[in-house]
Formats: structure tokens, C-alpha cells, sequence
């Protein structure tokens, strides 16, 4: 066995749903975003790359059949490189990375680019499929943006309920306020916005384009001058009486990103060293309605396998899918919130739910090499009760 490790990580920024992204593809955002990354080491000789593995969410429209594999071939790599696409919602582009570095473990690999993408602005409306001949009455189309579809009428009534009604039951077993739950999302803003100016993401996204053209440079989504009053006049979004409004819960979003992993014996052909070693996994599950719960004990698994404790981590990135969700879990590990998303969360930065599990990697990464610090944690929610964490060790040199 060998170690894996994170070279290079870079994304595009995210667009809001119907924003600067809508007219693009997402087959063509994953090309770009891989483009990126090769950009940042071009010494690496693509044609090098053992396997490409890539996330997506939903795989219903213009990201179908395989979206990794087409991503590749856009992005002009040679046809020699295969690729695969992955799908645990949410969590799919943080998946291709963990499967990624148990192939190079293995020795299976030594190079292995991987990343995710989501246009939530284009997934199509669907239709059902009859089992014979056409029906004779109307059909009804099914968006494929977010969420249960074309539910199997076995599933237990209480597992499908909206992602916004399952956070709500955490804020009725969590007690979890309104005015709190705004506070952590007016902190994201706050965090995105100074780590965008103070040029933390320079080196973390490539700006999209369209026929040539620049169309987003910036994450679209942040808004440095919210207020407490501001996020105080929004409605309830699920329920008259809940505490979950649009503006403390992530958006719909659009855009990619890319990680590129290896082993230590990669980084001649990479043309760099590695920033930090993949250092502990951990997957768990729960009830499909508590999902926002899960990161917990896939945290806690990740750890035990690094074989550190709580007190040994200085920088957490765990996506926010919801402000609720984010604070319970942590409140239940006792960490330090200040320490949790410093350079902002998905509810400034958005969510594409493909693209978000590279996104937490490539920052914690960067915001290890930045610190110093020697270890940090990634952690995603994904819907149906699922949630994966990684642990990362700096081994830039400058780890403390």
C-alpha cells in the first residue's frame, strides 16, 4: 500500500440557477474546469493520467451517458484516457476523489484527475416512460433540478419528504433558532466576500466562458451586504411557522470542479509536490429524512481512521447545505466554529451538487497550506441519508 495525495484543485465559480451559467452545458463547464486544472501543472503530460473519475448529481440531460468520459474528449485529452462518472448526490465529485485515491493505494493508479459538475439551471423535465403503447390521458412532467422524483410508492411516506421539511425536523429534534441560523448564513456571506478580495480563490477557480467569452469570474451568489433585518423579512420557505428560509439555506446553482491526486512517485511527472495527503475516509448513513445529520459520524469515522483525535484538526470545510444542518453538526462534534468554513460556505458560494465535494477539498487543501496547519476534515450531507468526510494531512513543508 501506498499513500494518495491532493496536487492541484481548482473550480469554476458558481453561477446562480438562471444566472451567468445558464446558457452553458455542463459537459462543457466540466471540460473547462478540467482544462484548469491541467493549466496549473503543465508539466503533466495528460496523456499520463491513469483513469479519470468525475461526479454528478442528476446525469438526466445534456450531462447524460457517462458526463466524465465526455468532459475528456471536449476537453481535448488524448482518447487514450478513460473516465468514469460517479453518483452519491451531493456528494459525488467528493466521492470520484475518495474512490481515486483508494485506486492509487492500491497501486491500481498513480494519476487520477477527478472532479464533478451540475447545471441545476438546465436538468431537463422528464417524462415517464409507459410500459406499453401511449397513454391515453395527460402525463406530467417531473423537474429534475433537486430532490425526490418519480418516487416509488413503497418508499415510507416519511423518508421522502422535501430536503427543506427533513431540515425542519432538525430544527424541531435541535431546537436550533431563526435568529441563529441567520447569524451562520450572514457569516458565510461575510467570509466568501473577504476571502474573494483578500484573492484566496484566485488560485482556486479558472473564469467560465462561452464562445470565447468571458461570462462569470466571481461566485455569483454572495452577498456582502446582507443584514439581520434583511434576512429577517424572509418568509418561512417550508412551513408557515418553520425557521428555514431561502436565505439561510444553500441555492440552486451551476458550475464544476477538479482535483488532481497521485502518489508521491507522481510528482516528477506532475511537475509539483503535493500539498497534503489523504490521511482518513468515513461514509455513513442514517434515516433517508435526517441526511443533514450524517456528517457526524462520517467525521468521526474519517478521524478514527487517520488515527487523531478532535483536538489535533484547525481547519474544518463542511458543505451548508443548510444553516440547520451546519450547526447541528457542530454543535455535536464541540469544535470551534470559528474554524468551520473561514473562507465562507455553500449558502454564499453555492451549491452545484456534483461540484461541491471538489470545491471542499481544493479550499481545505489550500487553507491548510495557507495556515500551516497540519490537519484537516471535509465533510458533505447528501439526500437519502448518506453523508463522506475526508481527512487531509499538510505536507507542504509547512505544517505545524
Amino acid at each position: 500500500m501506498t499513500d494518495s495525495y491532493l496536487y492541484s484543485a481548482v473550480r469554476t465559480p458558481f453561477g446562480r440557477f438562471r444566472g451567468a451559467l445558464s446558457e452553458v452545458r455542463p459537459d462543457d463547464l466540466a471540460a473547462q474546469v478540467i482544462g484548469g486544472v491541467l493549466a496549473r501543472t503543465p508539466a503533466l503530460d495528460p496523456g499520463r493520467i491513469d483513469d479519470v473519475v468525475w461526479g454528478n448529481a442528476n446525469g438526466a440531460g445534456e450531462d447524460n451517458r457517462n458526463v466524465g468520459r465526455m468532459a475528456v474528449l471536449l476537453a481535448g485529452l488524448p482518447t487514450s484516457v478513460p473516465a468514469t462518472t460517479v453518483n452519491r448526490l451531493c456528494g459525488s465529485s467528493l466521492d470520484a476523489a475518495l474512490i481515486a485515491s483508494r485506486h492509487i493505494e492500491t497501486g491500481d493508479a498513480d494519476i487520477v484527475l477527478t472532479g464533478g459538475v451540475e447545471s441545476m439551471t438546465r436538468a431537463p423535465w422528464v417524462l415517464p416512460k409507459p410500459g406499453r403503447g401511449f397513454p391515453a390521458g395527460d402525463v406530467t412532467a417531473v423537474s429534475t433540478t433537486l430532490g425526490w422524483r418519480l418516487v416509488n410508492e413503497r418508499m415510507p411516506a416519511e423518508w421522502t419528504v422535501s430536503l427543506g421539511e427533513a431540515n425542519e425536523q432538525l430544527v424541531d429534534r435541535f431546537d436550533i433558532s431563526r435568529e441563529r441560523q441567520d447569524a451562520f448564513a450572514l457569516r458565510s456571506h461575510r467570509l466568501a466576500d473577504d476571502a474573494w478580495n483578500a484573492g484566496f480563490y484566485d488560485g482556486l477557480t479558472v473564469p467560465v466562458t462561452d464562445g470565447g467569452r468571458v461570462v462569470l469570474e466571481r461566485d455569483e451568489g454572495i452577498r456582502p451586504g446582507s443584514t439581520p433585518e434583511k434576512l429577517a423579512t424572509l418568509k418561512p420557505a417550508y412551513r408557515p411557522d418553520g425557521r428555514i428560509t431561502a436565505g439561510n439555506a444553500s441555492p440552486l446553482n451551476d458550475g464544476a470542479s477538479a482535483v488532481l491526486l497521485g502518489s508521491a512517485a507522481a510528482a516528477d511527472r506532475i511537475g509539483a509536490d503535493p500539498l497534503a495527503r489523504v490521511a482518513g475516509r468515513g461514509v455513513a448513513a442514517v434515516d433517508p429524512q435526517m441526511f443533514g445529520y450524517a456528517p457526524v459520524e462520517a467525521v468521526n469515522r474519517a478521524l478514527k481512521r487517520a488515527g487523531i483525535s478532535w483536538s489535533d484538526v484547525d481547519a474544518v470545510e463542511l458543505n451548508e447545505a443548510f444553516a440547520v444542518q451546519a450547526l447541528a453538526c457542530v454543535d455535536a462534534w464541540g469544535v470551534d466554529p470559528e474554524i468551520v468554513n473561514a473562507k465562507g460556505g455553500a449558502i454564499a458560494l453555492g451549491h452545484p451538487l456534483g461540484a461541491s465535494g471538489g470545491r471542499l477539498l481544493g479550499t481545505l487543501g489550500r487553507r491548510l497550506e495557507e495556515s500551516g496547519s497540519r490537519w484537516g476534515v471535509a465533510a458533505i450531507c447528501i439526500g437519502v441519508g448518506q453523508a463522506l468526510a475526508v481527512v487531509l494531512e499538510n505536507v507542504t513543508g509547512s505544517s505545524r
